[in-house]
C-alpha cells in the first residue's frame, strides 16, 4: 500500500488559526519542495507593521532563504485564501510550480477573480492553479474572524 500523501493544506490552516490568535486577518500558508515544507507561515501585516507581510510573500522569501535560491521552480504553494494581486504576482517571479488555494476572493483575489493575473499577457511565468482545495475550513475561519470583529 502506498505511503499516504501529506495534507499540505492542514498545515495551510494551522498558520491561519495562528494569524487569528495574532488579530490578523486569518491566512495561512505553506511552501513545499520535494515533498517536504520548507517555509510557513500566516498573515503579520499588523504585528510587523508591513503591507507586505501577507502569508505567501513571507513563505517565498523564507523559502527562497533557505534553498538559497531567487527561484522556486520545483515548488508548490498551499494557501487559505485566494492571493491577491501583488502575492499572484511574486507567485509568479517566483516561478512557483503549483499553487493550490481554499477559498475564493471575490473581493481582493486575483487568480479566479479580480484582474485574473495568471491570464494576463504580461505574466511571464503561471504556475498551475488548484482552487477549492480545503475550501469549506478555509472559509469558515474568514467568516468567523470577520463577523467576531464587527
Amino acid at each position: 500500500m502506498p505511503a499516504k500523501r501529506p495534507d499540505f493544506m492542514s498545515f495551510a490552516l494551522v498558520e491561519a488559526e495562528a494569524a487569528v490568535a495574532r488579530g490578523e486577518v486569518p491566512v495561512g500558508a505553506v511552501l513545499v519542495h520535494e515533498g517536504k515544507i520548507v517555509a510557513s507561515a500566516g498573515n503579520r501585516t499588523r504585528e510587523l507593521k508591513d503591507a507586505t507581510a501577507h502569508a505567501e510573500m513571507l513563505v517565498i522569501r523564507e523559502a527562497s532563504r533557505k534553498l538559497d535560491a531567487e527561484r522556486l521552480t520545483g515548488c508548490d504553494l498551499y494557501v487559505t485564501l485566494e492571493p491577491c494581486a501583488m502575492c499572484a504576482a511574486a507567485i509568479s517571479f517566483a516561478r512557483v510550480r503549483r499553487l493550490y488555494f481554499g477559498a475564493a476572493d471575490e473581493k481582493g483575489g486575483a487568480v479566479v477573480n479580480g484582474v485574473r493575473f495568471y491570464a494576463s499577457p504580461t505574466c511571464h511565468h503561471a504556475p498551475e492553479v488548484y482552487p477549492g482545495i480545503g475550501e469549506r475550513p478555509a472559509s469558515e475561519i474568514l467568516t468567523s474572524f470577520f463577523q467576531n470583529r464587527r
